[in-house]
């Protein structure tokens, strides 16, 4: 399944030096065995203090969910997958942030149980972990202004004209693991659901693996005392991001049915 992957594309950057760590041998390991060698590696382990192990989805009990399973044994079920695939690589690339998330779904199973409906709280967890990318945007900066033009749809003002910000004052971190299983074929329509990161400047002073550190700490902890909700995001359009595919124009951002106007809200007429 590997070859069908473009390591060259931008998309991948974040999780693309846990990918090199793992070892070269995946057939003969197979995917748990080179997961689990690059968790070992970084000493990883639940909140519970027990290391996390990567498990055939076998291991999973019937009945039992997912998010509790991996809270209350450090095991994450796993298949031979794409998904699963990344969703390893997000581990190993973020595992603060993965912990954080794996805490609130399994707080939130053992007050409700895992019911029909997941609650706020829930679904915003599990957007987060399948389909977030992380907006870095420098403290004091431009950034705030296209934050502003993104959350208000004003695709070509964000991504068109305000391009040149995207490097020196914002990044964009991919963390969701379904959406980079879905940027495995692109197509323009994929969108994000994105979570604003306030940075100073000695973030982007930092290279590349400190501001992952950085950031894993810093979005955890965020997430530890804020809470999560679905109302914390906001859409992007993944192929819009500057640099990130090809003919970029102002065409390309005039297309409506990706880069969609913001939906007035319209009171429902009284009879």
């Amino acid at each position: 399944m590997f070859p069908q992957i473009d390591w060259t594309r931008r998309w991948y950057d974040s999780v693309r030096p846990a990918f090199a760590g793992l070892d070269p041998d995946l057939d003969a390991l197979g995917l748990t065995g080179a997961l689990n060698a690059g968790a070992a590696a970084l000493a990883l382990v639940n909140q519970r203090g027990q290391p996390v192990r990567f498990v055939p989805q076998a291991d999973l009990p019937e009945g039992r969910a997912y998010e509790e399973f991996i809270g209350a044994t450090g095991c994450v079920p796993t298949r031979e997958n794409l998904h699963d695939f990344f969703n390893g690589l997000v581990w190993l690339t973020f595992p603060r942030i993965k912990l954080q998330l794996n805490a609130l779904q399994a707080a939130q199973i053992a007050l409700a149980g895992v019911g029909k409906s997941r609650g706020a709280a829930r679904d915003g967890a599990t957007i987060f972990d399948e389909n977030c990318a992380l907006l870095v945007v420098r403290q004091g900066s431009q950034g705030a202004a296209l934050v502003e033009a993104l959350r208000a749809h004003l695709w070509s003002e964000a991504l068109h004209e305000r391009c040149a910000a995207f490097g020196p004052d914002v990044q964009v971190w991919l963390f969701g693991h379904a959406l980079m299983e879905k940027l495995v074929a692109p197509r323009k329509a994929i969108t994000a659901h994105t979570r604003v990161v306030p940075a100073g400047d000695a973030f982007f002073a930092l290279d590349h693996d400190a501001q992952r550190t950085w950031i894993d700490a810093h979005v955890a902890a965020s997430l530890a005392a804020e809470g999560l909700s679905t109302a914390c995001f906001t859409p992007l359009p993944v192929l819009g991001v500057p640099g990130w595919w090809e003919g970029q124009d102002a065409a390309f951002y005039a297309d409506a049915s990706v880069f969609r106007p913001k939906q007035k809200w319209q009171p429902i007429p009284q009879t």
